[in-house]
């Protein structure tokens, strides 16, 4: 995480902040999302059946891998001087490009996309994500993610 003061932050924008470690995605983590979520579609949970489907093996489910978008960004985050908290806020846009086989490793480049000024007090930060998959050419999924400041 970095705190900057709000001019120096802007020139921070529609460049990369960070690239995440590869982050394992195994059969264990599909079902635990599974059973929380209830998101628990065959090609998901049933290693048997999705043998015979269109991936040969069970994927990821699309909202597992926007869920850890927040765990990628919080390593490299770009923070207001002054920010008391950060809330999220929502996202702009979210593409699944590519689905996340099992037992692949994925990782996020974030980039700072716009920063700005709300109201006094508040700033609004955009986070572009590229998620990738080890020796995949195509991404699994491009997201856009939202963090308002509050600023004492």
């Amino acid at each position: 995480m970095q705190i900057l003061p709000l001019e120096r932050m802007k020139k921070f924008q529609g460049k990369q902040i960070g690239c995440s470690d590869w982050f394992p995605i195994d059969q264990d983590r599909i079902d635990k999302f599974a059973n929380c979520t209830l998101e628990n579609h065959w090609v998901h949970v049933d290693v048997e059946t999705s043998k015979q489907g269109f991936f040969g093996k069970t994927i990821a489910q699309g909202n597992l891998i926007v869920s850890l978008l927040t765990h990628f960004h919080e390593q490299f985050m770009v923070v207001p001087e002054g920010a008391v908290m950060g809330i999220y806020y929502g996202m702009n846009k979210i593409r699944h490009l590519s689905p996340v086989t099992v037992d692949s490793h994925i990782r996020d480049r974030i980039a700072l996309g716009n920063v700005e000024e709300k109201s006094k007090g508040r700033i609004l930060t955009t986070a572009v994500h590229t998620v990738e998959i080890k020796g995949n050419k195509k991404p699994a999924c491009y997201a856009e993610s939202l963090t308002l400041f509050y600023i004492k």
